[in-house]
């Protein structure tokens, strides 16, 4: 049976970022993600629905997001679902979701933090940035010298 585990999200962090070390040195960040969903309800009036989602990053990624995130700056993130299980320390089990990025590109304004006045894009494995697309030119830019 084939599976596939694939979540994609934009949304405004709901904390600072939250680094710590693995005991082999590997960072590890986890951060809050707010999505909010707007919609006309039955009645014809404008609701909002927020999902909350814990999300986790590792290695430079994670250095990455700890240093130029912070509470309220946007960001997308490309990742997979994760189920967590744990006991708390009155013995109750507990569980969650939790979103572990493979991927992300920060978004706003230098003043925001967001990226340097466009997006920067960081993953967990080197990949091909997008054509027409110069992540190394200070901003995000696309360049001026597309082949085709």
């Amino acid at each position: 049976m084939a599976a596939f585990n694939k979540v994609i999200m934009l949304g405004n962090l709901t904390r600072d970022p939250q680094l710590s070390y693995l005991p082999s040195q590997t960072a590890v960040v986890d951060i809050g993600l707010a999505v909010t969903r707007k919609y006309k309800g039955q009645d014809g009036s404008l609701k909002e629905d927020t999902c909350f989602v814990d999300c986790r990053a590792f290695g430079k990624p994670a250095e990455t997001l700890n240093k130029y995130c912070k509470k309220g700056n946007p960001l997308f993130i490309e990742g997979r679902l994760q189920y967590d299980t744990w006991t708390a320390q009155d013995g109750t089990k507990k569980s969650k979701h939790r979103i572990t990025i493979e991927n992300f590109q920060l978004l706003g304004s230098p003043n925001q933090g967001g990226g340097g006045g466009g997006a920067r894009q960081a993953q967990a494995e080197p990949a091909i940035s997008e054509p027409g697309r110069d992540f190394d030119n200070g901003g995000g830019a696309p360049n001026d010298d597309i082949p085709f």
